[in-house]
């Protein structure tokens, strides 16, 4: 039971931040096409200077979430040191480039002005996914403080080698069979 703690957490918490990832993506998608098509003055969108930056790096973020959650569920699934790599790795780039997108929507409001509902929206959903996605790399990397909270760093108990003795000096192990012609 022990061994399962951060597993346990993680769990709800990687579907937690995949349905905001989607939903990011969802009103990134459509503030940056209006964006883009001139019609900033529709109610629901305005901006200011910021919005263009804030709009491609939360869409950059909101892609990489979901990917670092697709490797994310495969990890929980094995609950591997091999599997750990892909997912924390995929979730610290995740979070590296929300903090970024999570910076510029901070700018966002800071500058100002009118900003439509959709906007606000995203703006939050950004902020929130920033320390939400800073918890879930905490609770993947729980293994590195005790082995009771998850996969550690130097396990070995399985892998290439996992449990056969080296072989002896002088000798060389098991060669490729051969056919017997010279």
């Amino acid at each position: 039971m022990a061994r399962t703690v951060a597993r346990s957490i993680a769990a709800p918490l990687l579907f937690l931040n995949l349905i905001m990832y989607l939903i990011v993506l969802g009103f990134a998608s459509w503030c940056l096409n209006k964006y883009i098509n001139g019609q900033t003055n529709h109610p629901s969108f305005g901006g200011n200077g910021a919005t263009m930056f804030f709009l491609i790096f939360a869409i950059l973020a909101a892609m990489l979430g979901i990917i670092s959650k697709l490797m994310g569920g495969n990890h929980l699934r094995a609950w591997r040191n091999d599997s750990l790599a892909a997912a924390g790795s995929s979730a610290i780039v995740a979070w590296a480039v929300t903090a970024l997108a999570f910076g510029l929507a901070c700018k966002e409001i800071n500058i100002g002005g009118w900003r439509g509902w959709r906007l606000r929206v995203l703006e939050g959903f950004t902020i929130v996914l920033a320390f939400t996605q800073l918890l879930y790399v905490l609770l993947l990397h729980a293994g590195m403080f005790s082995s009771r909270y998850g996969p550690g760093y130097r396990e070995t108990e399985y892998g290439a080698a996992g449990g056969v003795p080296p072989p002896a000096p002088g000798e060389k192990g098991v060669g490729v069979p051969t056919t017997g012609v010279v």
